[in-house]
């Protein structure tokens, strides 16, 4: 009965399968592209939206998935009810201990954010 099972395992791998041969490397990996806007975060060429209100966990998910891990920055002026606040490169969002609150970067800000961009 093992011989048997292993004689249809090995039968059974010899089936069909991807072309080999049409695999020439890894592919590229393109992540979003969010745009700031008043409410929130856009992503280009989406209808999907990351808007102010959102649990700071899955903000942070998304983003870390997509642009790699953000940089916590220092909480030096910013309003009692910003918790942490996590650049992004060049755009820096903020966060109260339960919500996404606000951002800041190249073409301006929105929402509740803190002040000297580090």
């Amino acid at each position: 009965m093992k011989r048997r099972a292993v004689v249809f395992a090995l039968l059974l791998a010899s089936c069909g399968g991807a072309n080999v041969d049409a695999v020439t490397g890894p592919v590229a990996r393109v992540g979003a592209v969010f745009v700031p806007d008043a409410g929130g975060l856009g992503i280009e060429g989406s209808s999907e939206r990351i808007d102010f209100g959102r649990s700071p966990g899955g903000v942070l998910g998304a983003l870390d998935r997509e642009l790699g891990p953000g940089k916590p920055l220092p909480l030096d002026d910013c309003p009692g009810d910003i918790a942490y606040q996590v650049a992004f490169g060049d755009l820096v969002l903020t966060f109260t201990d339960e919500r996404f609150v606000g951002w800041r970067g190249p073409s301006g800000t929105a929402g509740l954010v803190c002040g000297k961009f580090a």
